[in-house]
């Protein structure tokens, strides 16, 4: 079966994705100024790399937003398709196999060719990595070589309609074979993209200048430099008073403020991610589900979205939001019930022997807020909590092995491959890879895996809502608010262009006047 060069995503997922200002040609009124190719821009990022440059961890999304790291096929956020990006086409030459062209003329930033055996290179290591990445895994692709100079063929352990968008996942971003050859990656000089790292100040900021054979055309901006700045506040203050060019992930509180300063855009996008408090369901008494739906009942939505939100978020409806083309049909707000919620405490035997804990990450301001709210509507059925706030990177690991108790923290729904089936695996079945629930259910485990090997769009669209009826009817977490993707930039900025998915920021296009 020959894909087409492009491979076509439902409406329902563009709609989604539909960006609200996501471009601007910059200055008042559309006008524009002459471009200077000596200009180098700031993007503050609310992240740090926190495993050196592995390509398996969250560091490939830093090296995509930076410009430097490229895939095979990439999604348009913007035409809601996956398109040609390293590879030209694709396809399904048997049930298990698909086979991806490569561009011709592509080198790497070290001068290396683009050909079928560094790609496999790249992607083996990304496969063979201790712990690899959720879109890209020996669970769902089982071999990667090349046929001839210019064709790589992915097999899969079973037939996978969704192998395209796994190739646009940025953990399979692809590096030149030099990256590979120390103890860890380097990918300092062995992209492809539009901007190459130069140097770096660890878990402080990467500098990058321009790709002069950039094989996607000119680039016009001379370089950037990506600061790694978790404080929300601080990323605001920074791109009002012109440090920063590009700020991404502003807090809710500083929008009034970045909206009045006629130096910004604010820019606004639909995204599928929600503010989730976490329960482990390992651990007593979440290992309860009355207890569960006791802290859900507990939880006033509205009043969250509405206070510490101000408006600029939607009360949850599950584990997707209801414009969602997967949602569940009727997916709608709980509502705040503490009589229900008392009932559900005493069916659980719930004592309160110890106060529970909230980790509040850092990165994202909102949630100390958050938290608060939780505590006092938690305190209101008898259930003591704490607070504690600290970076992502540092409570992960006690995440991940079910030592804690809840943590509030913000999931993208879409952002390991542009479908929900990455999340539903990764986070939900019983051996998922970032399942911080520590839930597992064997009907869910047998829907999603269905869902994985459904090619009718409809058909799988079904299979999800199937399962996201089953991780609330089994209260796995409260999904608290749908966010926005909320970034704000320099009103002089020139072709820029939101992401609301965070993989693509600095690109060839963009320019900037001289100061």
């Amino acid at each position: 079966m020959r894909v087409p060069l492009r491979s076509s995503v439902p409406v329902g997922l563009v709609s989604l994705l539909a960006l609200t200002g996501c471009g601007f040609s910059g200055g008042e009124g559309g006008s524009t100024q002459a471009a200077d190719p000596d200009q180098r821009i700031v993007v503050d990022n609310f992240r740090a790399p926190v495993a050196d440059w592995a390509l398996e961890s969250d560091a490939a999304y830093i090296l995509s937003l930076s410009g430097c790291l490229e895939t095979l096929t990439r999604y348009d956020e913007a035409a809601g398709e996956v398109v040609p990006s390293l590879a030209t086409e694709w396809e399904q030459v048997s049930p298990l196999e698909w086979e991806f062209t490569l561009r011709e003329g592509v080198q790497f930033q070290d001068g290396t060719a683009l050909t079928a055996d560094t790609v496999v290179t790249s992607l083996r290591n990304v496969l063979d990595a201790e712990v690899p990445a959720r879109a890209f895994s020996p669970t769902v692709v089982s071999g990667v070589e090349a046929v001839g100079e210019r064709t790589v063929r992915i097999t899969t352990p079973t037939e996978s309609p969704l192998v395209p968008y796994r190739l646009a996942s940025v953990n399979t971003g692809v590096l030149a074979p030099a990256a590979f050859e120390g103890d860890s990656v380097d990918p300092f000089g062995h992209c492809t993209g539009p901007f190459t790292p130069v140097s770096e100040q660890p878990k402080q900021s990467l500098t990058l200048d321009r790709n002069e054979d950039y094989w996607g055309g000119p680039v016009q901006l001379a370089g950037a430099e990506v600061r790694f700045i978790t404080d929300g506040a601080t990323r605001a203050t920074q791109v009002q008073t012109g440090e920063a060019d590009v700020s991404l992930s502003v807090p809710v509180s500083s929008i009034e403020a970045l909206e009045a300063d006629s130096g910004v855009e604010v820019l606004k996008a639909e995204s599928p991610r929600t503010a989730t408090l976490y329960m482990n369901n390992g651990r007593a008494p979440f290992d309860d589900v009355d207890f569960r739906r006791a802290v859900r009942s507990a939880l006033d939505l509205d009043a969250l979205a509405a206070s510490v939100y101000e408006g600029a978020a939607l009360p949850g409806t599950g584990p997707f939001a209801s414009s969602e083309p997967w949602a569940p049909e009727g997916a709608g707000t709980r509502q705040q019930d503490v009589a229900a919620a008392k009932r559900l405490l005493a069916d659980a035997g719930y004592t309160a022997d110890r106060p529970l804990e909230i980790i509040a990450i850092t990165e994202r301001a909102e949630f100390a807020d958050v938290a608060t709210v939780v505590q006092e509507n938690l305190k209101s059925i008898g259930v003591p909590v704490t607070i504690r706030t600290t970076e992502y990177a540092a409570v992960e690991p006690d995440l991940l092995s079910g030592d804690y108790d809840m943590v509030l923290s913000q999931r993208n729904r879409l952002i390991d491959i542009a479908d929900p089936i990455g999340f539903l695996t990764a986070d939900y079945t019983c051996e998922g890879t970032y399942n911080l629930s520590h839930f597992c259910d064997e009907e869910y485990d047998r829907i999603v895996e269905e869902a994985a090997g459904t090619a009718d769009t409809e058909q799988r669209y079904e299979l999800y809502a199937r399962a996201g009826e089953i991780l609330e009817e089994q209260a796995v977490n409260v999904w608290l608010v749908n966010e926005q993707a909320t970034d704000a930039v320099r009103a002089d900025l020139q072709n820029y262009q939101q992401d609301p998915l965070s993989r693509y920021v600095l690109r060839a296009e963009t320019t900037k006047p001289a100061s």
